[in-house]
């Protein structure tokens, strides 16, 4: 049976301010899931038509007083011009009651990793399909390559432009049988320019739509689909009802 468990401090690991860091991680991450804007909160999801405005008080009609809003903004698959909507958010939403935890790999420092990063441009794109876009691509912007190696093969992977992060979405051999399916995160720091880079893949994590299916998260390119089995940070979210 493969070792999981929702206690990161299960571990062979000697190093014992790794595994502190390891566990102090894990509980912020409970915290940012379960806050009022996290991922567990996210209820509604809705796209305005051109030209069409909505009062935050329309919105909010017949919800409860649990229930906040915000504005979103993307650029239309159909025409490339901005769209506009909002976002409504309840801190005591039926995923949030439910939430019993993130469930994790033991710590495993063999999974933090160096590699090297290769920059090409802040100019250049590379089309991602999303999770609830029905196999149609948004254009991400993607200033380099990671090159590491990983049991033994040397992959390059596309991690796009997250403001001064980059954000890497990977799929292994565990996706979808021991971990989230389609993909989990990981970010890094985004380098100024050619030079070494860490992939801490213990600091993996189930994307936004694990915990609410009103995210609409991008999945792996092909290059990022690793054969290698990453047995380390988050695996999956863990319901009451499934205990």
């Amino acid at each position: 049976m493969t070792d999981t468990t929702t206690d990161p401090t299960r571990s062979t690991a000697a190093d014992p301010d790794a595994l502190a860091a390891y566990e102090a991680w894990h509980r912020a991450r409970l915290a940012a899931v379960t806050s009022p804007f996290g991922s567990l909160a996210l209820i509604q999801t809705t796209w305005l038509e051109p030209g069409r405005e909505v009062s935050d008080l329309e919105a909010l009609e017949g919800q409860p007083d649990t229930v906040q809003l915000t504005r979103i903004e993307r650029i239309s698959l159909e025409t490339g011009e901005p769209e506009h909507g909002y976002r409504l958010w309840d801190s005591a939403s039926p995923k949030n009651r439910a939430f019993e935890d993130i469930e994790v790999y033991p710590y495993a420092p063999e999974w933090i990793l160096q590699g090297r990063f290769e920059r090409v441009g802040d100019d250049r794109v590379i089309p991602f399909e999303h999770i609830a876009d029905a196999g149609r691509t948004r254009e991400l912007p993607v200033p380099g390559d990671i090159v590491v190696e990983i049991e033994g093969e040397e992959v390059r992977l596309s991690a796009f432009a997250d403001g001064d992060r980059l954000q890497l979405v990977f799929a292994d051999a565990t996706t979808g049988r021991e971990s989230y399916a389609p993909s989990r995160f990981l970010f890094l720091p985004r380098p100024d320019g050619d030079g070494p880079v860490t992939l801490d893949f213990t600091r993996a994590v189930v994307p936004p739509c694990g915990f609410s299916d009103w995210m609409n998260c991008p999945l792996p390119p092909a290059g990022n689909r690793l054969a290698a089995a990453v047995r380390a940070g988050e695996r999956r979210v863990v319901y009451r009802d499934e205990a």
